[in-house]
């Protein structure tokens, strides 16, 4: 069975255009801002980058190439990245058009920033025991 990796590679070297150079980018600015992100391949082809839990997907469309961030409405986003999916409770989306530059610096922050919340809570400390 083929890794995530390999899909999500063979994606960018299927897409061959503007959107796979986006996705390429993205994947990389998401592993500068955490390398312990973990790469899955989920529902049919798309791209999923997890910590603690899922921190965003790429997804590709003919006109966009959109970042969903899980748990996007609980994260601060100073820089105003997030310009899609508003409305809901739970999710936000950075919607990328061709020849938009990425704010890599502010991206970062947010991957972090996905990546603490999911790790809030995960890890209790161990009490010691007294016998």
């Amino acid at each position: 069975m083929e890794s995530a990796s390999a899909f999500i590679d063979a994606k960018i070297n299927e897409l061959g255009d503007w959107r796979g150079k986006t996705l390429a980018k993205v994947r990389e600015v998401i592993h500068k801002a955490d390398p312990e992100i973990v790469e899955e391949w989920k529902w049919m082809g798309t791209p999923v980058f997890s910590h603690g839990g899922i921190v965003c997907t790429g997804e590709t469309y003919k006109s966009v190439f959109k970042m969903t961030f899980a748990k996007g409405a609980a994260l601060e986003d100073p820089a105003g990245l997030f310009n899609s999916s508003l409305d809901g409770n739970v999710r936000r989306a950075i919607d990328i058009h061709e020849g938009e530059k990425i704010n890599e610096a502010a991206l970062k922050a947010l991957i972090r920033a996905a990546v603490a919340l999911n790790l809030k809570g995960k890890s209790k400390p161990q009490t010691a025991q007294k016998s």
